[in-house]
């Protein structure tokens, strides 16, 4: 199996950079992650039932953490309820040795031991509550010492696996990674990534959305995989070397991929996926991005080097003359 973890001396530089420590963030401009009960129609959205997520802070970090969780509980003011609410949701956070390095936890597909490591905490969430609704809940707190350490990254790795369990209803949620309790404090130096993502789009026509894929220095061409985007407008990727490129799109409850080659400037970059909403509906879909070996390759919150935009080539020279 290739290297995946990006263990090249630009990445250390660019992870020393304070981040967003929200999720989405606001620079994905998405409204929730979506996890949905085993029982829910994949054509609602969710693929598999699972959402696994890495949090990263700076080695060295000696600040207690926390991670809250908004709105964990499945009813009420933003989840996907079907006929009766009978879901349930839980929350694991895990740490220490393989909770990174396993490669399990690190697909596209919830099998193997992808919850390696070590369990830090979990809680279950049935059915309504009133506190929760609309509401934090709040994991902690966590020693950094507890999370993985990978040399590579200069960082240490945290996760949390969120399960859709008994039940067929989708839970809207979203994370932050917090110095404080009952506040949203920012973890300097901190980022999350996923390397398949189930999310809600903003609702509003002419919203646009963006995940921000990681491009190694081994990649040549990645497959870019979309399901059920509902056909619910565009989806458009900007990079240094392409300007907007339309990718195809899934209709409800199938997968569409999209082949592109990975150029020289490319690589140790980042890819801006666009997703542009044409309707009013609410849309949930998930996506994930694999290299030409099908392994699956990360999304940040907040994209490794900036947002990526396109460099225009001049290929016109003007003689200006008095």
């Amino acid at each position: 199996m290739k290297n995946i973890f990006f263990g090249i001396s630009f990445l250390l530089t660019i992870h020393s950079i304070a981040f967003s420590q929200a999720v989405p963030s606001d620079a994905e401009n998405m409204d929730y992650l979506v996890t949905f009960s085993k029982t829910a129609n994949n054509t609602w959205g969710d693929d598999d039932h699972v959402q696994i997520y890495f949090f990263e802070i700076p080695a060295g970090s000696k600040t207690p953490f926390y991670l809250r969780v908004f709105d964990p509980e499945v009813s009420g003011t933003n989840d996907m309820l079907n006929i009766e609410l009978n879901s349930t949701t839980r929350f694991s956070v895990y740490g220490g040795a393989g909770t990174y390095s396993n490669k399990d936890a690190r697909g596209v597909n919830p099998t193997g031991n992808y919850k390696s490591g070590n369990q830090l905490a979990t809680k279950t969430f049935t059915g309504a509550d009133s506190k929760l609704d609309n509401n934090w809940y709040t994991f902690g707190p966590f020693n950094p010492q507890d999370g993985e350490f990978d040399k590579t990254l200069n960082a240490t790795i945290f996760k949390i696996v969120v399960e859709g369990l008994e039940g067929d209803d989708g839970n809207m949620y979203r994370f932050f990674f917090s110095t404080d309790k009952n506040s949203n404090v920012a973890v300097s130096g901190s980022n999350a990534f996923s390397y398949e993502i189930s999310f809600r789009l903003k609702s509003k026509a002419g919203e646009t959305g963006h995940l921000f894929p990681l491009i190694d220095n081994t990649s040549t061409s990645v497959k870019l995989n979309n399901y059920d985007f509902d056909k619910d407008g565009y989806i458009r990727l900007t990079s240094l070397n392409k300007n907007q490129h339309p990718l195809s799109l899934s209709g409800e409850g199938n997968w569409e991929v999209n082949k592109a080659d990975i150029t020289k400037d490319e690589k140790n970059t980042s890819f801006d996926i666009q997703f542009i909403k044409k309707s009013d509906i609410l849309n949930d879909m998930t996506f994930n991005i694999t290299d030409q070996n099908n392994q699956p390759l990360p999304m940040f919150s907040y994209p490794v080097g900036g947002i990526p935009k396109y460099k225009y080539k001049v290929d016109v020279v003007y003689d200006f003359q008095k």
